[in-house]
């Protein structure tokens, strides 16, 4: 309710869940009451620094993320996503690591594919796909869910293979701040500041890539104030560190989620289960669930973006695809610093090597760009020379060259008319 996006939907997160499992590896031993405590904590302090992020006004970080950057971003995820849902697609163990090794463990495994368990996977995504095609108003993924919950108890799956998710203990939690003590703050201020850049990065980049889709606006020091809040609603509710998921982000769009409203609604019926369902979430196929997210993680693919940026410049393709190949094959938390500097780096690229020009009259009497070759002329004994950017000393060279080579070649010039309405700054 205290974000600007209107789509950006927010809870656990693969990445900032990876930061958290291995910050606290060495600090508490995973499942004790302890690491739970600390896991906590952690929220508590990620709240506090996001809260400090936004006083401080940190949000114009997200600016360096460019738009082609944010498409390859969300390709990355969709890839990561749909492939790390496979095992439970297929029936096969599933293990931890990249993205690489999770296929090549895969690929290993295709002798203990579970033919029951692909059955499920194909029936649920054929449903949510027939549904979907036959209707937006219809949540397919829903209905094809509590179908697998309903085959499970009619056919006994589990008995015959198909992995479920078992018992989920009811009731609601206990409100209570964990508690932080001086030699734990030392431990566990690396990791908080890790997490918070990581939430800040995605967060940014999921609310400003579904803002562009529906030509919003988004106020990213806005966003900080929520995402701060909301990691200290999880801390009170023995909850670990919340993100900005692009993942629960999709699914909420792909239901027709258009505003903050449905992120009421799904905690209205998260209520609803934890007090009233959990008996009958136990009998739901890990196999179903695995095929609703690997949907999602197809639809964060965007082809049709990524054919855009080649088709209209190949330089922006090539930073997309890098980011895409960093999130999927390093890891999202590592993608997201590695799309930052991609997105300067382009930057420094375009200012540095900027598109220049030599104008000419078109027939029509219009001005008109054609490239800098030398002795260009636009007319005999004028050359009228527009340069891409602002002038400062790294490109200076480049202004250098293009000047010499077009008086040095050529007819005199009597005229040399330098067009500046792209030079901000000298």
């Amino acid at each position: 309710m205290l974000a600007s996006s209107r789509h950006l939907v927010v809870g656990a997160d693969s990445a900032t869940a990876a930061i958290l499992a291995a910050g606290l590896l060495g600090v508490a031993a995973p499942g004790t009451r302890r690491y739970v405590e600390l896991a906590g904590s952690v929220a508590l302090l990620v709240g506090g620094l996001l809260l400090l992020a936004r006083l401080l006004r940190l949000g114009f970080l997200a600016n360096f993320l460019s738009r082609t950057v944010l498409v390859g971003f969300l390709t990355g995820v969709g890839v990561q996503v749909a492939v790390g849902q496979l095992p439970e697609l297929l029936g096969v163990p599933s293990v931890g690591g990249s993205t690489a090794t999770k296929v090549w463990h895969l690929l290993r495994g295709t002798s203990h594919l579970q033919v029951l368990t692909m059955l499920v996977s194909v029936a649920v995504i054929a449903a949510v796909i027939g549904v979907r095609l036959l209707t937006r108003r219809v949540p397919g993924a829903l209905l094809a869910v509590v179908a697998a919950i309903v085959a499970e108890h009619m056919l006994d799956l589990r008995s015959r293979g198909v992995e479920v998710l078992g018992p989920v203990e009811a009731g609601l939690p206990q409100l209570a701040l964990p508690s932080l003590a001086e030699h734990d703050l030392v431990a566990l201020l690396p990791i908080a500041v890790s997490m918070s850049v990581v939430i800040l990065a995605q967060s940014a980049a999921t609310s400003r890539a579904y803002a562009a889709r529906y030509d919003e606006h988004v106020d990213t020091d806005t966003d900080l104030t929520a995402l701060g809040a909301a990691n200290l609603a999880a801390s009170a509710t023995g909850t670990f560190v919340v993100n900005g998921s692009p993942t629960k982000t999709e699914m909420v769009d792909n239901a027709g989620g258009r505003s903050q409203v449905a992120s009421l609604a799904a905690s209205v019926v998260v209520l609803v289960v934890l007090l009233v369902l959990t008996r009958s979430l136990a009998g739901l196929p890990l196999a179903a669930l695995a095929a609703v997210v690997f949907l999602i993680g197809i639809e964060l693919v965007d082809l049709p973006g990524m054919r855009r940026i080649y088709l209209m410049r190949r330089g922006e393709f090539v930073v997309a695809l890098l980011t895409a190949a960093a999130v999927v094959l390093v890891g999202v938390e590592q993608g997201i610093v590695l799309a930052i500097v991609a997105s300067i780096v382009d930057h420094l690229r375009h200012s540095y090597c900027p598109y220049n020009s030599v104008l000419e009259k078109s027939p029509a009497g219009h001005w008109r760009p054609t490239p800098v070759t030398p002795g260009a002329r636009t007319v005999e004994g004028l050359v009228v020379y527009r340069f891409g950017t602002s002038l400062y000393f790294a490109n200076a060279s480049r202004f250098a060259d293009d000047v010499t080579a077009l008086i040095s070649s050529g007819g005199p010039v009597s005229w040399f008319c330098i067009d500046g309405a792209a030079i901000g700054d000298v």
